[in-house]
């Protein structure tokens, strides 16, 4: 009962995972501009992993896709890379999961099967959450890097933050800085979640394995074993003997 509790909270923690990670990746919001010397601004710009975007204050919100892949910052290509790993190796886990939950019935299909599936689902949460967490982690060290960078610009510097250009700059001596965006939270917690449905899902299959060997354990056999009687004859054993044979030759004479 603990073993199949287990497994579905780590199953429903898995598929809140994958599905922050799918958010995520999803969202624009991976950097936005930093309002803290200038709170008050007409542009409002922030960018994700596939395209930038530009709010007026009038409420216009002008997005611009990122048209080339060899242009972009070879980072941005790892952190698309891993997110996209994260999120395959995810929904390979929650389809081989499905199968492996032991209050579902799949014909013939035997306990100790269904126990290699929910490992093998569980380390593909794990991986899935590490990639997750380790893409938005990579992207949120660009932030910080372009963030510290810009601070001490002395205003030559028309950047469009970590992108290296991609939001483009307001231009002149006005540099914007960026920083984290909902997306990194999004994207820092669902892969956490995911790790942690993950380790629930090997928990249960250890859990699982123990039961299957306990059950399946065969019936101890009790065995009676006669030990030759190894004592050495003496006399009183000859004459017991001997007294023996002689009243049973008298019976047979008296009959």
């Amino acid at each position: 009962m603990a073993a199949t509790l287990c497994q579905v909270m780590g199953f429903v923690l898995s598929l809140l995972g994958v599905g922050g990670i799918i958010a995520a990746t999803g969202m624009d919001q991976w950097a936005t501009e930093d309002l803290y010397d200038n709170p008050v601004t007409a542009i409002f710009s922030y960018s994700g992993l596939w395209r930038s975007c530009v709010r007026q204050s009038s409420g216009f919100t002008e997005c611009r896709p990122y048209f080339t892949i060899l242009g972009l910052p070879a980072m941005l290509q790892a952190v698309r890379a891993l997110m996209i790993v994260g999120m395959v190796l995810g929904a390979i886990g929650c389809l081989v999961a499905i199968f492996a939950l032991k209050c579902l019935k799949m014909g013939n299909m035997e306990d100790s099967v269904k126990a290699t599936m929910t490992l093998t689902s569980g380390v593909m949460f794990l991986l899935g959450g590490v990639c997750g967490i380790a893409g938005v982690s990579v992207f949120a060290n660009l932030i910080v890097s372009s963030f510290r960078f810009t601070t001490y610009a002395d205003g030559g510097y028309g950047g469009g933050g970590v992108l290296g250009g991609g939001l483009g700059g307001m231009g002149g001596s006005l540099t914007p800085r960026y920083t984290f965006g909902s997306a990194l939270f999004v994207g820092w917690i669902g892969g956490a979640v995911l790790v942690v449905g993950g380790v629930m899902m090997c928990m249960a299959c250890r859990g699982m394995v123990a039961f299957f060997s306990t059950r399946s354990r065969p019936a101890s056999q009790h065995t009676t074993v006669y030990k030759a009687n190894t004592r050495p004859r003496t006399a009183y054993d000859d004459s017991f003997r001997a007294q023996s044979m002689d009243g049973r030759q008298s019976n047979q004479q008296y009959v």
